[in-house]
């Protein structure tokens, strides 16, 4: 095993490899555009691995992350978030180097945005498919109208088409009957839009995406690009979602234990909220997970169950639950794996990976 000093994010690069190329394979598959989500990885190298398996269109979540990309040699980035128009020195930093795509919910972002550009811009309608997060009712056609007209009146937009994310089917656990049954409905609260549209854009694209849909999903009738992210990794609730097995999860934080507590079944590892986030999720038995604990191995990490969880992070700490049997093996000193509950927080609170191998992956850090 690589020495370790701190906590510290390991990366298993075959498994992340394997993952990235089954959803390449998939879109082939099924002739849809893969443009996968980045703000998961937010690595040129990782970045690159994508890239050398025939990806050339990209989703970032900033556009602080597209620069970062764009110095990468990216030249298709769509921001998939709502259009902050404050940011319009880097809009029309990035859109005079790269075909930069622009994510809209409301008319009124239009004008401010159209004011002050100097290069050309596509323009995405976000539509809410069900996780009411952001976006625009489907058959609302009154605000869609609008949204285009206002477009048209610029000629630096061009309108690309319609953009969803199905964020809801996170809520979704271990059913992939109910899994599939959000991804059609998903699909089919988007896709209606094209037969009103096509003929007034006959080149708009459909843009769908969200990891546990197209990670099960095997039909993409009417989509014309997927969006994925999280799959480069995926994460404990993937796999409590189904998405993955636990064996595709690609990243895990490796912690050492400082203290032992066996009078109350826990031990303490140096790993807070600063290097897992505080994202958790439910387990069977009502208890709250801050991360799956697993042993460290020579080649990774087995994910052979322990038993033992996170159960409490601060800032620094981590309070791990034991069963007595994992607590008697596991000694002050050791380092033990923990698996992210959620992998895309893991990484932006971490400045690089280190892979099995040794080696180190440098990242992007927003702040």
């Amino acid at each position: 095993m690589i020495k370790l000093t701190e906590p510290t994010l390991l990366l298993d690069k075959a498994k992340c490899l394997k993952n990235i190329a089954e959803i390449v394979e998939k879109a082939k598959r099924h002739n849809v555009e893969l443009r996968p989500h980045f703000k998961t990885h937010q690595s040129h190298e990782i970045g690159r691995w994508f890239r050398n398996l025939g990806v050339e269109k990209i989703t970032a979540s900033s556009l602080k992350m597209a620069e970062y990309f764009t110095e990468d040699g990216w030249k298709d980035i769509t921001v998939a978030f709502p259009v902050n128009v404050h940011e319009i020195d880097r809009i029309n930093f990035l859109a005079e180097k790269i075909t930069l795509n622009l994510l809209v919910v409301a008319s009124e972002t239009i004008e401010k945005l159209a004011n002050s550009l100097k290069f050309p811009v596509n323009i995405f309608i976000e539509v809410d498919c069900g996780d009411h997060r952001t976006g625009v009712n489907g058959g609302d056609f009154a605000t869609i109208g609008n949204i285009l007209s206002e477009i048209n009146r610029f000629g630096l937009l061009n309108f690309k088409g319609f953009l969803t994310h199905g964020g809801h089917s996170y809520a979704v656990r271990g059913n992939k009957n109910a899994l599939l049954d959000l991804h059609r409905k998903s699909v089919d609260s988007v896709t209606p839009l094209r037969d009103k549209y096509s003929t007034q854009f006959p080149d708009l694209t459909i843009s769908y995406g969200d990891t546990p849909t197209c990670s099960v999903a095997e039909d993409f009738t009417e989509i014309d690009e997927i969006r994925p992210g999280n799959l480069v990794f995926y994460d404990v609730v993937q796999s409590e979602i189904g998405s993955c097995t636990l064996d595709q999860i690609a990243a895990s934080m490796a912690c050492p234990v400082v203290a032992k507590y066996p009078e109350r079944n826990e031990f303490v590892i140096y790993g807070g909220g600063v290097h897992l986030s505080k994202d958790s999720l439910t387990l069977s038995g009502g208890q709250k997970s801050f991360g799956k604990v697993v042993n460290l191995t020579e080649n990774g990490w087995d994910t052979t169950e322990t038993g033992a969880f996170l159960k409490s992070l601060s800032q620094e700490h981590g309070v791990v639950y034991a069963p007595k049997e994992y607590l008697e093996q596991v000694q002050i000193g050791d380092f033990i794996g923990v698996l992210p509950i959620h992998s895309c927080m893991t990484v932006d609170l971490n400045s690089s990976y280190l892979t099995l191998e040794g080696k180190t992956i440098s990242k992007f850090r927003f702040y």
